[in-house]
């Protein structure tokens, strides 16, 4: 049997997690935590196989609550289970040490699949955030220029403090230049990346490791 602890701040939604996996004969539900720092107790006491983590939680999030697992007990998988769908949530729950990662949305017979890949030591991606991980692999492995020969090392700079959520103003402070010479690194880096806007700024600084999620 795999031992299975599921993390969600929805009893509702565990409850209904806990039912669906009932039904496959090698899933043992072991345990349940509303939050990161109850999982993490919880994973002492319990040692499960795989943790089913939820990301968006009160106290402790998942993405931290699974980067502390992973670090203190390598034996335990643990696989993501969100409404998330986005590349930046996805990079950092491979970076927190996620086996897998699944959608809420997907059926019994994935999360199953999910858990059962898991307790393997392989990982296992949601098709359709894995077939975004590919496509932005692909687009980054086949641009003529890296990331480093694209950008200036201030762009790189004014990239980050962008990305962490600091206004104009502020990072001409935190950088002693001016407010215009911010705007122009600002509208070079968005022409040299082909991006539109501070969110696109900010998922990109995540895919290539300058912020966190």
């Amino acid at each position: 049997m795999i031992k299975v602890l599921l993390v969600d701040d929805h009893t509702i939604l565990r409850e209904g997690i806990r039912l669906l996996l009932g039904r496959e004969g090698d899933v043992e539900i072991v345990g349940e935590a509303e939050d990161g720092i109850q999982a993490m107790e919880l994973v002492e006491d319990l040692h499960p196989d795989v943790v089913i983590m939820d990301i968006s939680m009160e106290r402790m999030g998942g993405l931290e609550a699974t980067k502390e697992i992973t670090q203190a007990f390598p034996g335990i998988r643990v696989v993501i289970l969100t409404m998330h769908d986005n590349e930046e949530y996805l990079v950092g729950a491979l970076k927190a040490g996620a086996s897998g990662y699944v959608l809420k949305e997907a059926a019994a017979t994935d999360l199953a699949n999910a858990i059962r890949t898991a307790d393997r030591g392989d990982v296992y991606l949601y098709p359709t955030v894995a077939r975004k991980l590919v496509a932005d692999y692909v687009k980054r492995v086949s641009s003529p220029r890296g990331i480093g020969e694209t950008l200036t090392t201030r762009e790189r700079e004014v990239l980050k403090l962008v990305a962490e959520g600091y206004t104009n103003k502020e990072i001409a402070g935190l950088l002693g230049i001016s407010i215009k010479t911010v705007e122009n690194h600002r509208a070079n880096i968005m022409r040299k990346l082909d991006l539109h806007d501070r969110t696109d700024l900010a998922r990109y600084a995540v895919r290539i490791g300058l912020v966190d999620a």
